[in-house]
């Protein structure tokens, strides 16, 4: 089988597709859930912490001087993206959990075919003659 071929059959798969569309459908999820984060979430919580952007929250190693920029440590922002991973995780565990729900709910309980209910008959009529 060439390269060229198994590149094509592993590329037209659905699951590769499916893949796709995920990630596509995932990084816009993900802007949703950084926009209810920081707009929606982290400012009750700097209310309640005193008036604080979470945002704004840096420890400064050394100050600007001249050209050269500040060099900080923007804990705020690591706040935030923590909570953004929260977020998502659980949107994804909520999400897995509905799908898995709705699974068990499709399969349909399993009922014998003639061929093993006369198995089974079979079955039991070699096992009564011991």
């Amino acid at each position: 089988m060439s390269v060229v071929k198994e590149f094509k059959d592993f590329a037209i798969k659905g699951n590769v597709v499916d893949m796709a569309v995920g990630i596509i459908i995932g990084a816009a999820f993900s802007k949703i859930v950084t926009s209810a984060v920081a707009d929606i979430v982290m400012p009750p919580i700097g209310l309640l912490v005193g008036g604080v952007d979470f945002r704004d929250l840096a420890f400064t190693l050394k100050s600007a001087e001249g050209a050269s920029p500040a060099v900080v440590i923007s804990y705020g922002k690591f706040i935030q993206t923590v909570l953004d991973f929260t977020i998502v995780a659980f949107a994804i565990f909520m999400a897995i959990k509905v799908l898995n729900k709705i699974k068990a709910k499709e399969v349909p309980p399993a009922v014998p075919t003639n061929e093993e209910i006369l198995l089974t008959q079979i079955r039991d009529l070699l096992r009564d003659k011991k």
